[in-house]
């Protein structure tokens, strides 16, 4: 929520050329000297005082680099607030060796990102596992550690693209509201800052102190650099010290920061009053830091009391109509921090309601104490996402970012051990300390004979708290896989069920036994399917809303006893099952998965708080410029008549469709549709063939519906050009969309050149021309971009190009979007763009295969289809072969600057 995350694109830079690229090949020695291992990561640390953590994982093809420092929002100065993520965002600007960082991001077909927080900022990128590449990232990030130019050319033009990021904050209601409540919480503490940071402080920072706040924080001696993927130890930390080692340890010092938060001695509360469609209410509280013993605790309190559907607070709040959704989380940083209890409430109901329930919910737990049930299953769900997360090397080397900001990467571990040993005593003792009146910012001041003051605990030693600490028994490793068209086909078992069903598996030994399953189902024609769109839509909401066997809350409890990550949902024309498990639990997962599928509740409860919530998120959707113009944009691209299957309707429309529909009309939906006439299943990872197909055939063979299947078509229609605006009031950031039909289908053979071109138009890394114009060069935008989405079944394709910005550069960023489009069809492309783009496009499909959860849909697609992966073979051959020429005359054939329609939302009272 809080965290500022770059999730588009970004770039980086500063001036002091520390490292000589000759001497990274002059080591005398190997410097590294190995620290402790734990649950197979290990903590090498170098004479310059960097820290690196190297998890080796066979199973992956790829390799995760992730560089983070102990810096974030709480190390700024007045003045300075939002300098480290103003400065995340100048780190991708380049260095002398480096002068291009989001180019070779893209030509690498890296996946990468940085993000700042309140303890710590990271830098990192995933991407195929080849020497090359290793050898690419580590130079990169350790250049880019000490030499980045962070020049004042750059703070000018990234300036107003964070203060755009700024801007689109402000458009959020709850953001907004958290913000105030976080300020008001604290006195003192950098914790009650915003990491976006003021806009006055982004607008004047001086580059001087920008540089200043570089070099003090970016240093070996102040990082983490974290290495996981398919590489072997001894092989990856000689690559490390090769190219951190001559980095010199840095003579200055970082001192301790020492501001403490006092204890709150009264009740605080906030009002924000802005345009808005939905009433927010929330209710704030001071908790320890999250390496202390007691938030082991804490975290089964939050997940008891905020977690969705289950919660004390849905029972309290959503269940009776007081609310449409409540919720709940926590902050776990280095030092005390905050747990935000929260409710969304239609704008025409009475929040006073709301606020007294939640307050009673939240506040009176010594009267109604938790109970035993109550705690195993939070922390059944806690421990189910901790021990799946261990299946991804790649998630853990991510995740280890906020451990290593909390003072210690083996805090992970020992928080997973602290929840295991929660007891109820343990959750009621916290609940009861820290969820009082005076520990809350909610309401106002109110004057008290007798001051009640809550202490929050202090850590005093991370290092001692750690100390000796060794884990267990790491996960069990996988084999090496090789994600290659042919070795997956050769791998991949096409089994047909009784029924028809196609079912692919791929079983390969992985982390932790992990498997993962897509379940694809079609059903309805365009004629049975008519006027039943949104039943439909509301039906797959439905599914896990409880089976007629087991309440929304207990389906819930059996998935988090097998260790299941399972979503499952639908629309008009069909429904989908993903679900990650362990091998132990596939069988058992793949039954209650069938049980959703054919037998839910549809409980007249359940329905109608769907049908609220629905409500109150169109509502907020409709003062949304991002919504506003996506929305548009789907309705162009989708244009069928009221009631088809693909018809888009305007967001006026579906409140007055979802106030007639009931749940008979959503109940007939499923008895009529709902089947396994065409259906497609895959599963890849670690199981048991022979159990996994008896188990498929007794739970689908004979689930079958009266109504056949056949496509509903959606041919190529040229969208007739029509610009439009839409007027948001009160909006601080507005957004651009340009919007075109084109007549080729991914079957097409200019396919490959036309998503090549748009590639170089709109996509990679910061590196496109669009975002090179919107972005680096005029400072209009924080995300601009363009995208493609071309047909498997039909000669069609959708485009259109992005860009969020403030209201009064709307028109600025149409025109640069126009040039850009305009240069792009008269003067082509360089052979050294092509290149590029060819390498990062083709790296980030091999990425692609190479991750279980992204490969399993790819062969799900595959059986309806009827095609395997000689189809992307032979596709990613035709793209390797493109030459600047082709491209080009793809481009010029299919794309024309006035056949695009311009969509633009933001508050045009101050449109220039």
């Amino acid at each position: 929520m809080f965290r500022t995350y770059i999730a588009h694109f970004k770039t980086g830079a500063v001036a002091s050329a520390i490292v000589a690229s000759a001497s990274i090949y002059c080591l005398p020695s190997f410097a590294a000297e190995k620290i402790t291992s734990v649950e197979g990561i290990t903590e090498y640390r170098l004479d310059n005082g960097l820290q690196v953590l190297l998890f080796p994982d066979q199973t992956k093809e790829t390799v995760t680099v992730n560089v983070t420092y102990r810096v974030g929002s709480k190390h700024e100065n007045y003045g300075e607030t939002g300098m480290a993520h103003l400065l995340e965002h100048l780190v991708f600007k380049g260095t002398p060796n480096h002068k291009d960082i989001p180019a070779e991001l893209s030509s690498h077909g890296a996946r990468p990102n940085g993000t700042t927080w309140t303890d710590r900022t990271n830098y990192f990128e995933t991407f195929a596992a080849t020497e090359e590449n290793i050898n690419w990232a580590l130079d990169m990030e350790s250049d880019r550690m000490v030499n980045s130019f962070i020049a004042k050319k750059d703070l000018d033009s990234e300036m107003t693209v964070v203060r755009n990021e700024f801007e689109r904050g402000e458009n959020s209601p709850f953001r907004v509201t958290m913000q105030r409540m976080m300020a008001a919480a604290y006195d003192w503490h950098n914790y009650g800052k915003s990491t976006i940071g003021a806009r006055a402080d982004l607008e004047n920072v001086p580059i001087d102190r920008l540089q200043a706040f570089y070099k003090k924080y970016y240093q070996p001696d102040n990082a983490t650099l974290i290495v996981a993927g398919k590489f072997e130890n001894k092989d990856m930390i000689k690559l490390v010290d090769k190219y951190f080692a001559p980095i010199p340890k840095p003579t200055r010092v970082i001192n301790p920061l020492y501001t403490a938060e006092p204890a709150q001695d009264g009740e605080r509360q906030i009002t924000v009053r802005r345009v808005g469609d939905v009433q927010l209410l929330g209710a704030m509280y001071h908790f320890p830091a999250g390496s202390h013993e007691e938030f082991s605790a804490v975290n089964v309190l939050t997940e008891i009391v905020g977690a969705n559907a289950t919660g004390r607070m849905h029972k309290s709040l959503v269940e009776p109509g007081l609310a449409s959704r409540a919720f709940g989380f926590n902050f776990q940083w280095q030092e005390p921090g905050l747990g935000l209890f929260a409710a969304e409430i239609d704008k025409d109901a009475d929040i006073s309601k709301a606020e007294e329930a939640m307050l009673a919910t939240l506040e009176s737990i010594s009267e109604t104490p938790f109970t035993d049930e109550e705690v195993e299953r939070a922390k059944r769900t806690l421990l189910k996402n901790i021990e799946l997360s261990f299946n991804s090397s790649e998630n853990i080397a991510l995740g280890l970012s906020e451990w290593v900001g909390m003072g210690d990467w083996r805090l992970l571990f020992l928080d997973r051990d602290r929840i295991e040993k929660v007891t109820t005593a343990d959750v009621q003792k916290v609940a009861e300390a820290y969820l009082v009146r005076n520990n809350r910012t909610l309401g106002k001041f109110i004057p008290t004979e007798k001051p009640e003051r809550v202490e929050i605990p202090q850590v005093a030693n991370v290092s001692d708290m750690v100390k000796g600490y060794k884990g267990r028994e790491a996960v069990a490793q996988g084999e090496v896989f090789d994600p290659s068209q042919d070795n997956i086909d050769k791998r991949t078992k096409v089994v047909t069920l009784s029924n028809g069903t196609k079912v692919a598996l791929l079983q390969k030994k992985t982390r932790g036994e992990a498997v993962v399953v897509r379940i694809a189902t079609q059903m309805g024609t365009e004629k049975s399917l008519h006027g039943k769109a949104l039943a439909g839509d509301l039906a797959g909401d439905m599914l896990m809303r409880g089976t007629q066997n087991l309440s929304r809350e207990q389906l819930k409890d059996e998935f988090d006893k097998l260790k299941a990550n399972v979503r499952i949902g639908g629309g008009a024309e069909g429904a989908s099952a993903r679900a990650e498990t362990v091998k132990a639990n596939l069988v058992d997962t793949l039954k209650l998965v069938g049980e959703v599928l054919k037998e839910p509740a549809f409980d007249e409860q359940e329905f109608t708080q769907l049908v609220s919530t629905q409500e109150v998120d169109i509502e907020q959707q409709l003062q949304d410029p991002q919504s506003i113009a996506f929305r548009e944009y789907s309705r162009r691209q989708s244009q069928f008549p009221k009631g088809h299957p693909r018809h888009v309707s305007a967001l006026e429309d579906v409140v007055a469709e979802l106030k007639a529909i009931t749940l008979k009309d959503v109940k007939a939906f499923h008895e009529e549709f709902y089947g396994a006439n065409s259906m497609q299943i895959s599963i890849v990872g670690d199981f048991d063939e022979q159990k996994v197909l008896e188990t498929l055939e007794l739970e689908f063979a004979n689930w079958r519906s009266d109504q056949k299947y056949k496509r509903v078509e959606h041919t190529y229609n040229k969208l007739a050009v029509k610009d439009q605006d839409f007027n948001t009031p009160d909006k601080e950031n507005a957004v651009f969309v340009a919007a075109v039909s084109l007549p080729v289908g991914i079957n097409d053979k200019d396919a490959p050149a036309l998503e090549l071109g748009n590639y170089i138009l709109g996509g990679g890394f910061l590196n496109s021309r669009l975002a090179t114009r919107l972005r680096q060069k005029d400072g209009l935008s924080y995300g601009a971009g363009s995208f493609v989405n071309m047909s498997r079944s039909d000669d069609r394709a959708s485009m259109g190009a992005y860009a969020i910005c403030a209201p009064q550069n709307l028109n600025k960023v149409e025109i640069g979007f126009k040039e850009e489009l305009t240069r792009l069809l008269k003067d082509g492309f360089t052979d050294e763009e092509i290149s590029a783009a060819k390498s990062g496009l083709l790296q980030g499909k091999k990425v692609s295969r190479s991750q279980d959860n992204e490969l399993v849909g790819k062969l799900n697609s595959n059986l309806y289809y009827d095609k395997n992966m000689q189809f992307s073979a032979q596709y990613e051959e035709a793209l390797s072969s493109l030459t600047a020429k082709d491209v080009h005359k793809v481009m010029k054939k299919y794309l024309k600057v006035e056949d695009f329609s311009m969509i633009k939302a933001g508050d045009f009272s101050k449109v220039e």
